[in-house]
């Protein structure tokens, strides 16, 4: 699954069978915002979210920008994977 990030809406994208998922995020700094999270109907259970949020991640670490997790779904994401905890804000 491959995801960019759509600076230009500001959010991480994850295109799949002609749904859209995406994390919505805002810059404060050297700190990244994430707001939002949708996985359409026709991509829940296939690791979709979890794929997105992950390569998101990644991307943030590679930035050196750390974590403000406002949205439900990547604040449960890194609970559940210690590895990415260092992360936060």
């Amino acid at each position: 699954m491959d995801v960019r990030n759509d600076e230009g809406r500001h959010r991480y994208v994850l295109e799949l069978d002609g749904e859209t998922a995406f994390a919505a995020y805002r810059l404060e700094g050297d700190r990244i915002v994430f707001h939002h999270t949708v996985v359409p109907e026709a991509l829940e259970g296939r690791g979709v979210g979890s794929a997105l949020v992950k390569a998101a991640l990644d991307h943030v670490r590679a930035k050196g920008l750390k974590v403000v997790p406002l949205c439900s779904f990547v604040k449960g994401w890194i609970e559940r994977h210690p590895e990415a905890q260092d992360l936060l804000a």
